[in-house]
């Protein structure tokens, strides 16, 4: 992914996803064609673009387990319905 980050929660996203995710790189502040498009290539075709390929398969791999029927997401969500919206209410009047 190339990030451009210009205002409100960007910055926060491009950080994430460049530095911490390691699956896109940022674009500098001095937009050129020429530096736009050496980015591209090294995404497509370069040694960090195949890294950041990779990492981005671990990741999804990652969110498919968590997302199963008895991963960690639909867990947690199941405890929500469960704990907030069927949660039976008695009344002391």
């Amino acid at each position: 992914m190339l990030c451009w980050p210009f205002f409100a929660d960007q910055q926060t996203n491009s950080y994430y996803t460049c530095n911490e995710w390691g699956i896109g790189m940022e674009i500098n502040s001095n937009v050129k064609r020429d530096n736009v498009e050496k980015l591209v290539r090294e995404l497509m075709e370069g040694e960090k673009g195949k890294k950041m390929k990779n990492k981005v398969l671990e990741w999804k791999k990652l969110a498919e387990e968590a997302t199963a029927p008895h991963g960690s997401s639909s867990t947690n969500l199941d405890n929500l319905v469960n704990q907030v919206l069927l949660k039976k209410r008695t009344y002391n009047f």
